[in-house]
């Protein structure tokens, strides 16, 4: 190992003294022995540093894991991961940091109350990875942000709704029109209030939306500010046991898809190893997680300071699971873009495709989703 480094810095010593040598028969002088001496050395120290990382990758403690680090493919050293509240699991188990760490790789953790938010943060290079319900994405590249769709999420229609106060009058959707209805504006709410108003034929132009994130809905909604509240779990939960609020209606029957992973165009393709060892540690945890529901309401009942019961109920209708990204996903994607068009939601037309790879791309990461 040692021979070829130095084989090669001789070598790279040779080219750049030919180049000088050049240059100062042009006479014009670009380079200095001291200059090329400092490069050499710094060469030098790269490639003794890329030689031990490479031995000690031998040794980590966690061989069956591929190798993220010392791939041609892999340049990022850290991971910036923003989740919600419904997706802490995946921080709290710590799978991330523990198939990363031995390729000298960080995760770091950044809480965002909704998927747009989130998604802003992606679009302005303050996170690397996101998860999100379907409406958000539209929303960010309706916005022009360059966003990259790289892995599909369960649908659990049943772990949405839009409930009303328990003593409310209003009975079902039809009663809506007229009515002040609160839900974060470009999320998974939002779009299931939609369909669920034109499933009843009543026009998003006759209820008085109300767009605030799931803490000030909530508190709007126990303080009576407004009469309805589109949201998801595990608020929706926290929500029904708090408050005994009544369910109009849930997702059953109207949602088709459950949300994406995304990252930008330019992580996924100079970490292309990197995703690929994210989404599988994903993929494992969420097939654990079928079978160990009881566990998962435990410890989240735990870090997100909500009771048990609450936490039962939204993790005994949640569908875990991820998916590859295919053309049935895209077409429900592009679908839900041009609704929020055809109501003016959104300023321009979206053509889902524009965020998404091509099918060799997606196979050289999500081969086991």
């Amino acid at each position: 190992m040692v021979n070829q480094i130095f084989r090669r810095l001789i070598a790279k010593w040779m080219s750049l003294i030919k180049i000088r040598n050049s240059f100062n028969n042009q006479n014009k002088l670009f380079f200095s022995l001291p200059i090329v001496g400092a490069f050499v050395t710094s060469l030098c120290l790269s490639l003794l540093f890329a030689a031990c990382s490479s031995t000690s990758s031998v040794n980590s403690p966690n061989p069956s894991a591929t190798s993220v680090a010392n791939s041609a493919s892999s340049k990022a050293t850290l991971v910036r991961f923003g989740y919600q509240k419904s997706n802490i699991l995946l921080k709290n188990k710590g799978v991330l940091e523990k198939r990363l760490s031995p390729d000298g790789i960080s995760v770091e953790w950044i809480e965002f109350p909704a998927g747009p938010q989130m998604l802003e943060a992606m679009n302005v290079g303050s996170i690397d990875f996101g998860h999100v319900g379907e409406s958000p994405p539209i929303f960010a590249q309706a916005a022009g942000a360059s966003l990259t769709y790289i892995a599909g999420i369960a649908s659990s229609p049943a772990g949405s709704a839009i409930l009303v106060p328990q003593n409310s009058a209003i009975q079902k959707v039809s009663d809506l029109k007229g009515k002040k209805i609160a839900f974060q504006k470009g999320s998974s709410a939002h779009l299931l209030l939609v369909q669920a108003l034109e499933k009843a034929g009543v026009k998003y132009s006759e209820i008085e939306p109300k767009y605030l994130p799931p803490a000030d809905a909530r508190a709007a909604f126990v303080k009576g500010s407004v009469d309805a509240w589109v949201i998801w779990d595990p608020f929706y939960a926290a929500a029904q046991e708090a408050t005994k609020a009544k369910v109009l209606i849930d997702g059953t029957g109207i949602n088709k898809q459950g949300g994406y992973y995304l990252t930008t165009r330019k992580f996924v393709t100079e970490n292309s190893q990197i995703v690929k060892a994210v989404l599988e540690e994903i993929q494992q945890l969420e097939e654990w997680a079928k079978t160990h529901r009881e566990e998962v309401a435990q410890t989240l009942s735990s870090v997100l300071g909500i009771d048990i019961e609450s936490m039962r109920k939204a993790t005994n209708r949640r569908t875990f699971g991820i998916v590859a990204i295919n053309d049935e996903l895209i077409n429900l994607q592009q679908q839900v873009a041009d609704t929020y068009y055809q109501l003016k939601l959104i300023p321009k037309k979206v053509n889902v495709r524009d965020g998404v790879l091509s099918k060799e791309q997606y196979a050289a990461f999500s081969s086991k989703i």
